[in-house]
């Protein structure tokens, strides 16, 4: 699934007086116009309200050539515009808001100034073809492409990531616009500063004679928004203010543009500058989506406010987007007006940074594990902890850390050989699986998890309860399949009760008494304790008399409070899980355990829940294997609302090394989730550690709605295969890790 950003953002028109004279532009007069003070703040906490988290500040260009903005900005104690404009970035800080200025063609020295209050600058270069100075921008000097680009080139060399862009439609010919592009990928060569270009299509706008265009970009995007699923043509109408056309009509010096020209523009982008974002706007063409499919990744800003350069066409909210999106596979994402690859004290102050990590730290790309913590990290500690745990000698809290954080490259390739090592000690050269089918049968869920794709209200659309007779042909096929397990899980259904989860159990021993039944997590388990008022232990003891084989130990998440804290609040506390498993065991059951890394955790937090699980087994010794999680963010509201990118396949198989390691020789079985990795990143995860490839599942619903690609069903030829190409012994198991059969390995090929 491929992600689309977006900032969540408010715009403040600071100024609109501007010294050029643009034909296309609506948004600038040059009347004297600048915001007073106290309406600044006023605005500003009215984007607090809003939550915005990113301050995007227009104006017109140098506001003070006009006498009369000039005297107003001396009165309120500030020399030139731009001090005005630091003074409103740093009340937007205070209030917890990135600032994005867009200021015009601006002085290295004004760059520089405004480098210490904002997160990111902007100017649109528009075009490379002088032609234009004669027609849309005559009587605009700085619209010549030589100073717009001397701002571009300056913005690089003071390391501002900058956003930057074209305007197609205003008459420029179809050679220039790719000569613009040409132009700013010269320049990102050179600096590396363009985080994202932006592709403008024109779009003619009337003349508002004196209205404020930020109020008819409000209202326009309230109407909009308020009207989530209506019609578009009826939420984006606004009426132009008095004596201007209702349409206006396109200009003689203008020419219509079409969706493949765009595309091409796209195409051009993606090969000038593959790793820069392209942006186009949602809300100028009815096609965004198709340019989304083109390769477009980002929308921009999706202002609460509205769109001040066009107020007639309010921007679609996030939830308009994403209905838009995913029935084509797409996730939006929030970002923040700083891309993540800029989040560093090389290319922001730190000032700005502090409000990031105070306020936004789940953004900040990951080095190591979840967020990235400021915890100095003795060099030394996590070669002694690969020896160490290579021993199985329990690591400590600080050991751990060292592991998960690791980054150096020859460190994390001893981490692979010994947790290698390890693995072939406990568990051999065999690689095992399990033909098993899951039915998670309902997804209806009173929990609200932030990292969940799957669970839904119960008046959700995308709400199911599996019937009874569903059920039991569900159960049938696994039979046919030649499953041994059936793995049952389901949302927190507010209507069930013990007594429903045991019918569920005694139905599927009914139908095929011969499956060993997997089912109900701690969650689960919690839950029937609830509405039974039971106790874990009692709970477990009727479930076994309805057929309960063994317990899955998900619901896990990271055994930490303060993450569970931040992920899903109303989930049971990490003591209660660890009671409920226990208790399991004394029931007589075996369990598996899980961990689900990859998102806003930090490496201590993981090492505190590999230190939960390690002396839990040590206790009872009664896990049966270790699953790690990785974290799939497409359609999750955390991932959505956090910037969180999926963890990349190295990072994966560091992790899956460092798990093993954390065992020790507590806990013998390792598995790789291919739901998860993939089943090429499950096969390379057996050289790092892993001796079990999972089951073949045929129906996942969990990990599928939350985005992940990697289907729902295997054949237990493709994990044979996979064993095969790894060079190990496959074997299929039970749940319990007795062999059912052994195939032959086949040598891995010569390297």
């Amino acid at each position: 699934m491929r992600r689309v950003t977006f900032s969540r953002n408010y715009t403040l028109s600071l100024s609109r007086t501007c010294q050029c004279y643009c034909k296309y532009c609506a948004f600038a007069t040059h009347q004297a116009h600048v915001h007073v003070p106290e309406d600044v703040e006023r605005q500003l906490d009215e984007a607090r309200k809003r939550n915005a988290k990113e301050l995007l500040v227009l104006t017109g260009e140098r506001p003070e050539v006009n006498p009369v903005v000039a005297e107003r900005l001396k009165t309120w104690g500030h020399d030139d515009f731009t001090s005005y404009v630091i003074w409103a970035c740093e009340r937007a800080m205070e209030r917890g808001m990135l600032p994005h200025t867009n200021l015009g063609v601006l002085s290295k020295e004004d760059l520089a100034r405004l480098r210490e209050v904002t997160a990111s600058q902007g100017l649109m270069l528009e075009s490379v073809d002088e032609r234009l100075m004669d027609t849309v921008h005559a009587g605009s000097p700085t619209k010549h492409p030589a100073p717009r680009l001397a701002t571009i080139e300056a913005a690089g060399e003071l390391k501002i990531p900058f956003t930057s862009g074209i305007l197609v439609g205003i008459g420029e010919s179809e050679d220039s616009r790719v000569e613009s592009l040409e132009a700013l990928a010269a320049s990102h060569r050179r600096h590396g500063h363009l985080q994202e270009v932006i592709l403008q299509n024109f779009v003619p706008h009337p003349r508002y004679y004196g209205a404020e265009v930020a109020e008819i970009a409000d209202e326009a995007s309230r109407r909009r928004w308020g009207g989530e699923d209506g019609d578009p043509s009826v939420a984006n109408f606004v009426e132009a203010p008095p004596g201007s056309p209702s349409s206006p009509e396109q200009p003689a010096w203008a020419r219509g543009v079409g969706i493949d020209e765009i595309k091409r523009l796209i195409g051009e982008c993606r090969r000038l500058m593959p790793d820069v974002g392209i942006q186009v706007p949602p809300n100028l063409s009815e096609w965004w989506p198709e340019l989304v499919e083109a390769g477009a990744t980002d929308l921009g800003g999706l202002s609460a406010n509205g769109d001040h350069i066009s107020p007639e066409e309010p921007f679609p909210s996030p939830h308009q987007v994403r209905k838009e999106l995913a029935p084509r596979g797409y996730a939006l994402t929030e970002r923040l007006c700083v891309y993540p690859q800029y989040m560093d004290p090389e290319w922001m102050e730190q000032g700005v940074l502090d409000v990031i990590k105070l306020k936004y730290w789940s953004f900040i790309p990951r080095k190591g594990s979840g967020r990235r913590s400021e915890e100095k990290i003795d060099a030394d500690l996590a070669p002694l902890a690969i020896e160490k745990g290579r021993e199985g000698t329990e690591l400590s809290e600080d050991e751990l850390t060292a592991l998960f954080a690791e980054t150096r490259p020859e460190v994390i390739e001893e981490m692979r050989v010994a947790a290698d090592e390890l693995r072939q000690e406990l568990a051999g050269d065999r690689a095992t699986f399990v033909v098993n089918r899951n039915i998670n049968f309902t997804n209806v869920c009173v929990v609200g998890c932030a990292f969940c794709g799957f669970g839904q209200g119960k008046r959700s659309p995308d709400a199911y309860e599996v019937s009874e007779e569903d059920f039991a042909a569900r159960v049938q096929e696994a039979v046919a399949f030649g499953a041994t397990e059936l793995c049952m899980q389901g949302g927190i259904h507010p209507d069930l009760t013990l007594e429903e989860y045991g019918r569920w159990l005694r139905l599927a021993k009914e139908t095929a008494p011969q499956l060993h039944l997997h089912a109900y997590s701690p969650m689960e388990i919690n839950w029937a304790c609830e509405r039974s008022g039971r106790e874990p232990l009692e709970v477990f003891e009727y479930l076994l008399e309805c057929g309960l084989g063994s317990t899955p130990g998900t619901a896990a998440e990271v055994l930490d409070d303060g993450v569970r804290q931040r992920i899903s609040p109303n989930k049971l506390p990490a003591d209660r899980w660890v009671e409920i498993i226990e208790a399991s065991h004394r029931a007589g059951l075996r369990s598996t355990s899980t961990v689900m890394f990859g998102h806003i955790e930090e490496p201590r937090e993981l090492a505190r829940h590999m230190r939960v699980i390690r002396a839990l087994q040590e206790r009872t010794g009664g896990i049966t294997e270790f699953v790690p999680l990785s974290f799939i963010p497409f359609n999750t509201m955390l991932g959505r609302t956090h910037g969180i990118e999926e963890i990349s396949i190295r990072e994966n198989l560091k992790h899956t090394a460092a798990f093993r390691l954390a065992l020790g020789r507590s806990v013998t079985n390792l598995q790789a989730s291919w739901v998860k990795m993939g089943l090429e990143g499950a096969t390379e995860a057996l050289r790092w550690g892993v001796n079990d490839l999972g089951g073949t599942l045929m129906e996942e619903n969990i990990s599928r709605m939350a985005g992940s690609q990697h289907g729902v069903r295997l054949e237990a030829e493709q994990l044979i295969e996979a064993a095969q190409a790894a060079g190990r012994e496959p074997a299929q198991r039970t749940t319990l890790y007795e062999i059912v059969e052994t195939y032959p390995p086949v040598p891995a090929a010569a390297g």
